[in-house]
Order: C-alpha cells, then structure tokens, then sequence
C-alpha cells in the first residue's frame, strides 16, 4: 500500500523577524487608525503573547498607545509639533538658550536633548563659538552647533520621528548610556512642584537616560510650561541643578525649587 504525505504549502510566507514584525504594525497604524492582537497575530503567523510584547516595546518607544485588544496611534500626534513650537514665544526662547549657553564652559562635554528651546541654546553655543562637545538627539541642533566649527557634534542613531526632527527608542537610550558628560540641557512640557513631565513618551526616556549619565543638570523651561503635568514622568525637581526660564516662578512650584534646592536663572 502507497501512502501518500502531505505535500508542504508552497506559498507559505516565512515569518518576519522581530524588527520587521514591528515595523509593520506601524506602517499598519498608519493605514489605520486601531489594529487588533488578534489580527496581528494570524497575520503575522505568531502568537498573540509576541504581538503583545511588540506592543509593549513600541509604546515604551512612544510610537503607539495601548488599547484595550490592541493599539492605535500615539496620542502625541495631537501635541504641536517641532515647527510649530518653534514659531510659539520666539522672544522668550531665544532668551533662554543665550542665558543657559553662559553655563558651557569650554572643553565641556554636554548634552541636549530635542526641543525647541533647546534649539536656542544650541545656535547661541555656535554664535559664541564656544569649543565644547555636545551630544543630541535632535538633528536640528546637530545642524546648529556644527556651523560653528568649534563644536564637536556628536548626533544620536536610533528611530527617526520626521515631525519632531529627532530620534528616540532603545537605540538612542542604549548609546547615550556608554557617555559620562558634566552637564546636560532637557526641556519639557511642563513642570510642577511634582516634577519634570513630557507630553511624549518617547522623548520622556532620553531625557530620564541623558540626566543618569550626566554630572549636572539645566532645565530649559518658559514660563508657559509652569505648574502643568504631562504625560510621562521624568524627574523629580530635585534632580536638577538648574531651572533657567523667563519668568520668576510663583507659589507651590516656587516653594518646591527651592526645597529642592534648584538655582533659577531668569533670562532677560
């Protein structure tokens, strides 16, 4: 008797590696506005355990929000973007990067992170031409601080955010963690007498991973970012050296500075 095998299916697809697997939800993401586990999982030919640890890692990187059976779209769409900011309170910022730019001294390491306050900084650290090292994350202020030729620019890898300018994720963490600089320059979206917080996940982890890796820290902060919460936390006031800002803080964020024992400079 002549037993017949089931042939193998010819057109079976391999599966994806992790990071194709990962690139694909988000490209799904933007075709759709929510996507499903369930779905992914029989699309992908894995399980419905590896689509949620996908799901986990990518919202970790600020690039999804979780849902309930899935996920949708990162919520700081909705948060102006790098452009915009920058036309908001020009004045004021430019105030600020020329005051927190007299902290650098030469032969100093730094690092600053993406913003658009911090983009100030950077083009004054240029104008003054001050002979530093700064690393970063943003490519804007890479560009910035590289057209004054005594800056050595050192410009992080890691996931390209086009509306932002700037890169974020495991990658950026991992290789700003193998630096020790003496100071580093956050912004954020807000700042209350509970901390520093950051409307976008993702730029909330540089931050936290630029501040464990340097010796002080200037936060770059207007007026406008006062006693408000955002979404993700970065630090607790107390892990600052410096608020530098354009306006003299008030009430519970005042008393809170000070028994943090963090020096405001006020840009005029």
């Amino acid at each position: 008797m002549i037993v017949l095998l089931d042939a193998p299916e010819k057109d079976a697809a391999p599966r994806m590696r992790k990071e194709e697997r990962r690139d694909r939800i988000l490209l799904e993401l933007k075709l759709s506005p929510h996507v499903r586990i369930a779905d992914l999982a029989e699309r992908f030919r894995v399980s419905t355990e590896t689509v949620r640890r996908d799901f986990e890692a990518l919202s970790e990187q600020g690039l999804l929000a979780r849902a309930h059976g899935g996920a949708s779209a990162p919520t700081h769409r909705q948060y102006p973007g790098f452009a915009e900011r920058s036309l908001d309170r020009r004045a004021e910022r430019a105030a600020i990067g020329g005051r927190a730019a007299g902290l650098v001294a030469p032969g100093d390491t730094i690092m600053i992170d993406s913003g658009s306050t911090t983009l100030e900084l950077a083009r004054f650290l240029a104008y003054a031409g001050t002979a530093c090292t700064v690393l970063t994350n943003s490519l804007p202020i890479a560009t910035a601080v590289g057209q004054g030729g005594a800056v050595e620019a050192i410009l992080c890898p890691g996931d390209y955010l086009p509306q932002e300018a700037a890169v974020i994720g495991a990658d950026t963490i991992e290789y700003i963690e193998r630096f020790n600089v003496v100071r580093c320059f956050i912004g954020a979206s807000a700042v209350s007498a509970a901390g520093v917080t950051e409307s976008v996940r993702g730029f909330a982890a540089i931050k936290r991973a630029m501040l464990s890796r340097s010796g002080c820290a200037h936060l770059l902060a207007d007026r406008s970012k006062f006693d408000r919460t955002g979404l993700a936390h970065v630090s607790a006031l107390s892990a600052l050296a410096t608020l530098v800002t354009d306006s003299t803080p008030e009430g519970e964020l005042a008393a809170a500075l000070a028994a943090a024992r963090v020096e405001v400079q006020v840009a005029t």
